[in-house]
């Protein structure tokens, strides 16, 4: 059997965030699908608690996902951060996302990290088109990033990401497809700064990001190439201090696709001559005009575009520094997809260690993301080397 880029492309959304996205898409023309979409979720659960909001929150061992302009005001010389998620756990117990992330701070004022995200989509059968079975095959995505982030001055900083991207949906089992290739990069920017307004003091945070900057990737042949989920992402967060122990951050965060919309017309079948020529012509643009066309190639105008804009909102307290709790909302507009989620998360951390959680409360039932859950870890070297450290001052001289 041979399989298209389409049939290829809707194995793997199917296997991702989104049954009911894919759901959407089959009945609207106006979603737009890419390659390897693993890679706009968030795959920490302090993020993830947050709706996904990111870009411009408080730094830790996660920043470079988000924005590696923030890895010049991370606050530890060292920090490692381990997630998981069990993936789709109302449709099966086989898939888990896992990510693995940390950073070393060089000097003062730059960082640089490093991260691993590894998808298992579980076993699957593969059948021809008799129903014939073709080979079982447990598909596997990864992405290995490297990142660097420097401080321009007190309270501005940029930063780079390059990532090496492998998506292997058919293994042997389908004669003309092959695993796909792809190298991307990220830019970021980060300004943030502490304001006092009346007798309350305030933290202001502006961050912009642009990721998965790369080549298309192909699962069978140059010709049936799939663009990348280049994405922009925009946001901010305002953190105020409420006393000495407690505070709370308020985020919200934009997200946009960098990738042209599909061609569609109303009354027309997705089959129509005019439309599969359009759609091919769409297919075969360049990365760079790509990105620069989305912003302007909606058929429906600018009230589309601004359709394809995902919204992320969450609020983040912590009480001495110690025990967080957290909420947000996930909203993507029905013709877009229709992921539309509630999450909540709690959080702690104590000298060397610390953990965060997230639930996802989707707005279906019958949503395969229900319970859907991320639990990261987090371990903070140089307080374990200031600990260390104290105990050798303090110990008397042989």
């Amino acid at each position: 059997m041979s399989f298209s880029k389409l049939t290829l492309r809707s194995a793997l959304l199917t296997s991702l965030s989104s049954l009911p996205l894919l759901a959407v898409a089959q009945s609207s023309p106006n979603t737009i699908t890419t390659a390897v979409p693993i890679l706009t979720l968030s795959p920490d659960a302090r993020s993830s608690a947050l709706g996904e909001a990111g870009v411009a929150i408080s730094p830790d061992a996660n920043s470079s996902y988000y924005n590696a302009g923030k890895l010049g005001f991370v606050p530890n010389k060292y920090s490692v951060s381990p997630s998981y998620s069990p993936w789709l756990r109302n449709v099966t117990d086989d898939m888990g996302l896992a990510y693995l992330s940390g950073y070393a701070k060089i000097g003062q004022r730059s960082a640089v990290s490093a991260s691993l995200m590894y998808f298992d989509l579980g076993q699957i059968s593969f059948r021809g088109a008799q129903n014939q079975l073709l080979g079982d095959f447990n598909p596997k995505e990864y992405a290995v990033a490297l990142s660097y982030g420097q401080k321009l001055s007190d309270n501005l900083g940029v930063g780079v990401t390059a990532r090496y991207i492998r998506s292997n949906l058919t293994g042997n089992t389908i004669s003309d497809s092959k695993p796909g290739n792809a190298a991307a990069v990220d830019l970021g920017v980060y300004y943030n700064r502490d304001l006092s307004i009346g007798v309350s003091d305030y933290n202001l945070a502006l961050g912009a990001s642009i990721s998965n900057i790369g080549n298309k990737i192909t699962y069978t042949n140059p010709q049936q190439a799939d663009f990348l989920p280049t994405n922009l992402k925009f946001g901010t967060a305002i953190t105020r201090e409420l006393d000495a122990y407690n505070k709370i951050t308020l985020a919200i965060d934009g997200n946009k696709l960098l990738v042209p919309t599909p061609y569609y017309e109303e009354g027309k079948a997705p089959n129509d001559p005019n439309v599969l020529a359009r759609n091919e012509e769409i297919a075969n643009k360049g990365v760079v005009s790509g990105m620069l066309g989305s912003f302007s190639d909606a058929p429906g105008g600018f009230k589309e575009e601004l359709k394809e804009i995902n919204l992320s909102v969450g609020a983040e307290y912590w009480y001495n520094d110690l025990l967080a709790a957290r909420a947000g909302y996930f909203y993507e507009n029905p013709l877009k997809g229709d992921r539309q989620y509630l999450s909540f998360g709690i959080g702690v951390r104590y000298q060397v260690f610390g953990v965060d959680g997230t639930y996802l409360v989707p707005n279906s039932r019958a949503n395969p993301l229900a319970q859907t859950i991320r639990v990261s870890l987090h371990f903070n070297f140089s307080k374990l080397e200031e600990a260390f450290n104290t105990g050798s001052e303090s110990a008397p001289a042989n």
